[in-house]
């Protein structure tokens, strides 16, 4: 979600701030009270996230200087025409939407429901601070993407593990914000459920809807828009809307016309639509020929049985309308009203199917219409587009429908989106996204008509799976996956349904969604199984067991011990000899075995080489096959179970391999899957290797992949770790902010990684001499762990070092004091190199007896690791008495990487290096004075 906009009143105590007003003067300047000027200086300083007044009124007389505007674009769309009359509305709207939560402006269509939600929107959008928003619900054909439309309407995106329905109420949970939907009418089975999660969720929110029927929700405030006044005659606001409009096409009618526009007015009942396109048509036709053309028009559906009171005054214009038009031109209207989003003159030609296709002369048509305001013209980088109102597309759909043109004309604009999507498939450029986001609801539309025609199956299929490539590429992971299992359901053979499942399994894993993941790899298996594919059918159910061991904290409900054990022996039984099948038994035996399902413990020194042989089977069996996507699969497993023997480096290397395996394969939803998790494992083991150049390489390439645009916790979690232990405290608090506004709307999900990414945030407060920052990220770092034991693995060395910064070496020995033996199941994967390396250190500076045991035990174990021998360097020099050393070693930890210790080192050398160690740790964004001077040992 963007930043909240600055209000009107908010602007103007900006302003005031940057002449250095105080709080009394400026609320003499604007007749308001100082409280109320408190209220808005701090609301500004939310707002524009600055951290005191004087910041305020320096970006106030910044933006004088400039003259740029001092906050974002505001959130309601501008109209291009002023509002006309309806005083009393506006007036008694505004204080129903400050009386209740949730506001619902009723009436016809083309009564200017929408026109007036705006004009009372913003009337109001200095009452509240958060600011007011506005989502239009009019391309949105299937109310279950109501909530997404909503999402991407206000900027608030889908978090990985929950569904996008979410998004909104996580956004606007503490905000006073007002929020306007729109036309919601069509959609009204998707909105009242949105409604009453969303109000529910967010206290302060009020929300203010627009719809020709009430939306039947108990907390609804209905609030009828009556059509414009036309009491006062000449005076009245129906009367004036229509001159307003008419001196906008530049033929203002003249005091002996006022009487004719109070009739014309009256026979259009006050509805707005219909006055604005008669006063359109006012240059042309004249008070005579409006009155001529109004007559029989009015007349034929009103009131008769074939029209509902809803529709009756704005048919009778839009009727009247398109009886102007030339027959070419009628059928171009109702033939274009497929289309949902503006579309261009080709798409029209090619849809509307006229023979020989001229695409000038459509052009020429879509002009006179737009003319007549029946289409609305946006000029667009691509091109001049076009576009229908929601009731002007609803009456051409009729006249399609009466025409007996329906089946034929959708059917061309089936044929035009699945050509678009394939053409888009294989494009690219940097307006990709746009040229999707440009026609995406005509494919959604055409796809949900074409679903629904038997004898369409097949071409539903083709552009079912070509919409659900197209979502995935643009991120859109819900929809992705919810398209591929439609995929499955069009099938016409269970070959192509297992392989669509197996795709939707795939983006449920970059979701994290691992009950979908479980739950969709059983059904490709129960797919295959019908086709008679024995492979396939293994393939799932091996897959399924595998998800399940490799990741468990992704699932709200894991699968039982003797679920995954059944899976696995019916897998086993139906594998026989197919090498793809016999290598995902082996995966899922081994994924099982090391992994949710049985971890292999440290101290098992009878088990580890056991599974690290099974585990190695299974890369083997996978590499024969070949199955890059299963070998992938392997080496992780392969690394856990290394990582579970205390092989840093081997796991390590476990992961290069598997990155490397899946650089250059095709983009496949699986692959990836495979590929997202592969990076951030390599970061995660080139940490626990002391590789952080390479673990922040990696970690930068998980920020910056756009599928993880919208989790900024799992994005940054390994480059803030990486960082951190580098000492490098800018950036790390810079990624933090990402990964805790991420962290936050999903709700708090939970893993080691997110612990250890938190953690090192709090670390890096600790080392800046914040411990109210660094309580509150330890606070984060107790709701984003799994188990609170794993803390004593990267908890304990963050702690300590801190500690040992601050110089309290006792407290530092405390906070390692278990043996490597005594905490291994939380240190073995990626910190047992730090944590033995920094109990030698802690052992030396503390006065320890058993120091000299420990260096040599943690040199046994770090051997290789560039940043712990280091550390292991420096702890045997210390202990020997001997700083003439520590440069040298200082210069090593700056190889490995790691600036903070290198400056930490030369602070630890005394002398003449104090002054340098000092300006190290400032540039790296540290507090020196923070610092710990021991003597030397």
């Amino acid at each position: 979600m963007s930043a909240p906009p600055v209000s009107a009143r908010e602007a103007e105590v900006l302003a005031l701030l940057g002449e250095h007003l105080s709080n009394a003067e400026i609320a003499g300047r604007l007749f308001i009270s100082v409280r109320t000027v408190e209220s808005h200086v701090s609301s500004l300083l939310r707002k524009l996230l600055l951290p005191d007044r004087r910041g305020l009124a320096r970006l106030a007389a910044a933006s004088a200087r400039t003259g740029q505007a001092t906050g974002p674009a505001p959130a309601l769309p501008a109209p291009l025409t002023a509002f006309v009359g309806r005083t009393r509305e506006r007036a008694e709207l505004a204080a129903a939407v400050r009386a209740h939560r949730q506001v619902t402006a009723v009436g016809p269509g083309g009564v200017g429901k929408t026109r007036l939600a705006l004009a009372v929107a913003g009337d109001t959008v200095g009452e509240f601070p958060d600011g007011v928003w506005f989502a239009d619900l009019v391309p949105v054909t299937d109310p279950a993407r109501v909530g997404a439309a909503v999402a991407a309407a206000v900027g608030a995106g889908e978090q990985p593990g929950r569904d996008v329905d979410d998004a909104v109420p996580a956004a606007f949970a503490d905000h006073d914000a007002l929020l306007v939907l729109d036309n919601c009418e069509h959609v009204r089975d998707g909105v009242a459920p949105f409604l009453e999660r969303l109000l529910a969720a967010c206290p302060r929110l009020r929300v203010l809807a627009t719809s020709r029927a009430r939306l039947m929700v108990p907390f609804e405030r209905a609030f009828p828009v009556p059509p414009l006044s036309r009491d006062g005659g000449d005076e009245s606001d129906a009367v004036a809307l229509f001159m307003d409009r008419a001196a906008a096409v530049g033929f203002p009618p003249g005091p002996g016309a006022s009487e004719g526009v109070v009739a014309v007015c009256e026979r259009l009942d006050g509805m707005a639509l219909a006055i604005e396109l008669a006063a359109a048509r006012w240059s042309t036709l004249g008070l005579d020929g409006l009155a001529a053309g109004l007559g029989d028009q009015l007349q034929i559906l009103s009131g008769g049985a074939r029209a509902d009171d809803r529709h009756r005054s704005v048919r009778a214009v839009l009727d009247w309308s398109h009886d102007l038009l030339q027959p070419r031109d009628q059928a171009l209207l109702r033939r274009v009203s497929v289309f949902v989003a503006p579309f261009t003159a080709a798409a029209a030609a090619e849809v509307a199917g006229f023979a020989p296709e001229d695409v000038s002369a459509v052009a020429d048509g879509l002009g006179r219409l737009a003319e007549q305001s029946l289409l609305a013209v946006t000029p667009a980088a691509t091109g001049t587009r076009y576009q229908a109102l929601e009731t002007i597309r609803q009456y051409g759909a009729e006249r399609l429908a009466a025409a007996g043109e329906l089946t034929d004309v959708r059917a061309r604009h089936l044929g035009w989106c699945t050509a678009a999507g394939a053409a888009l498939a294989d494009a690219g450029g940097p307006d990709w996204r746009a040229r999707f986001d440009d026609f995406a609801e005509d494919m959604r539309v055409a796809l949900g008509w074409a679903a629904e025609q038997p004898e369409r199956r097949a071409a539903a299929h083709r552009l079912a799976r070509s919409l659900a490539g197209l979502a995935l590429t643009r991120n859109l992971l819900g929809e992705a996956q919810q398209r591929y299992e439609q995929v499955a359901a069009l099938a016409d053979a269970e070959e192509a349904a297992g392989e669509a499942l197996r795709h939707a399994a795939a983006v449920a894993g970059l979701r994290r969604l691992g009950d979908d993941m479980y739950r969709l790899h059983r059904a490709a298996a129960d797919a295959a199984h019908r086709a008679g594919d024995n492979g396939g059918a293994v393939g799932g159910l091996a897959e399924a067991d595998t998800v399940a061991a490799r990741f468990s904290t992704s699932f709200t409900r894991l699968p039982t011990a003797a679920e995954v054990t059944a899976v696995l022996a019916r897998a086993r039984e139906l594998a026989g000899d197919d090498p793809r099948a016999t290598a995902a038994v082996a995966l899922a035996d081994a994924a099982v075995v090391t992994d949710a399902y049985g971890a292999v413990q440290g101290d098992a020194d009878n088990e580890a080489p056991r599974t690290i042989e099974r585990v190695e089977r299974a890369v083997e069996l996978a590499r024969r096959a070949p199955d890059p996507v299963t070998e992938s699969a392997a080496l992780d497993a392969l690394s856990g179970a290394l990582s579970w023997a205390g092989d840093a480096f081997a796991a390590a290397a476990a992961t290069r391999r598997r990155t490397e395996l899946l650089a250059h394969l095709p983009p496949t939803p699986a692959v990836t899957h495979e590929r997202m998790d592969a990076l951030a494992m390599a970061a995660g083991t080139a940490v626990g290797a002391g590789e952080l150049d390479r673990a922040r390489r990696q970690g930068r390439q998980l920020a910056d992949h756009p599928l993880l645009a919208e989790a900024g916790h799992h994005a940054t979690a390994w480059l803030l770790v990486a960082d951190g232990l580098a000492g490098r405290a800018d950036e790390t608090l810079a990624h933090a902010v990402r990964f805790r506004d991420s962290f936050e709307q999903s709700g708090g999900q939970q893993s080691l990684s997110l612990g250890a990414a938190a953690a090192s945030v709090a670390m890096i407060h600790g080392l800046r001499g914040d411990d109210d920052a660094r309580a509150d990220w330890l606070a984060v770092v107790g709701r984003a762990d799994t188990t609170a034991e794993h803390r004593h693995g990267y908890g304990a060395v963050f702690d300590a070092t801190v500690l040992l910064h601050r110089g309290d070496a006792r407290a530092a020995l405390e906070r390692v004091a278990p043996g490597p033996d005594e905490v291994w199941k939380w240190v073995c994967w990626v910190w047992l190199h730090w944590y033995v390396a920094l109990r030698a250190v802690v052992a030396v500076l503390a006065g320890h007896p058993a120091a000299r045991e420990r260096i040599a035990a943690a040199r046994a174990v770090v051997a290789g690791n560039p940043a712990a021998v280091a550390q292991v360097d420096r702890a045997e020099a210390l202990c020997d008495g001997d700083p003439s050393r520590l440069p040298a070693i200082a210069a090593a930890f700056g190889a490995a990487g790691s600036p903070y210790q290198q400056a930490r080192t030369v602070l630890l050398a005394l002398g003449e290096h104090v002054v340098a160690a000092d300006a190290a740790l400032t540039v790296l964004g540290l507090t020196p004075e923070a610092a710990g001077r021991p003597p030397r040992a």
